[in-house]
């Protein structure tokens, strides 16, 4: 991944929101017939003196399952918040007009091995820690428990569960830190304005509340 310094996110902490925020992945697996990609929702596991983990499970009559044995390294891509910043917010637009379109954006590569985890009881955990991560916030949250025990074991029976043991993770945030001052504080405002619920907005105004901008003549052509 292309990764300028001022858009390195080193923060173990904040790459670890981020896969918690947005769990869907986009799992690149390196194959000898070449790449193979599937979208799968991941639970990320942290145990004192134990490695970091990536947990999720897949339906057996995935193809996924077949070629996890013979599966090479593997790299889980979490997106977060992103969105189009038009030179129209730039502050600079006004006084010479070098601006150009640029994408904001915040992604986590998480690099690894994958492997298959055959064992009903972990499948059937892992299956109610994501339910659990996503149902929490609910005011009547639903549980695994709530279905017939019957129907849960006849379905995690044709589920087979992956582990990723994480080797290193690689964060960017990019939130206009390379953009002047008056350009950042201007590209703030218009978001506000025009879309005050964006994440990216959230996220731009933490990175830029909590960071020290760094003030450069870029044209943000880094993408």
């Amino acid at each position: 991944m292309y990764l300028p310094k001022p858009f390195e996110e080193a923060d173990s902490e904040a790459l670890h929101a981020l896969i918690r925020a947005a769990p869907l992945a986009t799992l690149v697996i390196h194959t000898q017939d070449g790449l193979v990609a599937n979208h799968i929702p991941f639970v990320l596991h942290l145990a004192e003196s134990e490695p970091v983990k990536l947990q999720a499970h897949i339906p057996r009559s995935n193809p996924l399952s077949s070629i996890l044995e013979v599966a090479r390294d593997c790299l889980a891509i979490f997106h977060g918040p992103e969105g189009y910043i038009s030179p129209s917010f730039y502050a600079t637009k006004k006084v010479h007009g070098k601006v150009v379109p640029t994408w904001n954006y915040s992604v986590v590569h998480v690099h690894g091995k994958l492997r298959a985890v055959d064992d009903v009881d972990w499948i059937l955990n892992q299956v109610e820690a994501l339910t659990n991560q996503h149902e929490r916030p609910r005011v009547k949250p639903w549980e695994v428990s709530d279905a017939p025990a019957e129907f849960t074991q006849r379905l995690t029976r044709v589920l087979i569960g992956l582990e990723l043991d994480v080797e290193r993770m690689v964060g960017k945030t990019k939130a206009s830190q390379n953009q002047p001052k008056e350009n950042q504080a201007s590209i703030l405002r218009a978001l506000d304005e025009e879309a005050p619920e964006a994440e990216l907005s959230d996220l731009m105004h933490s990175v830029l509340g909590n960071a020290s901008a760094r003030a450069t003549e870029s044209t943000d052509c880094q993408s």
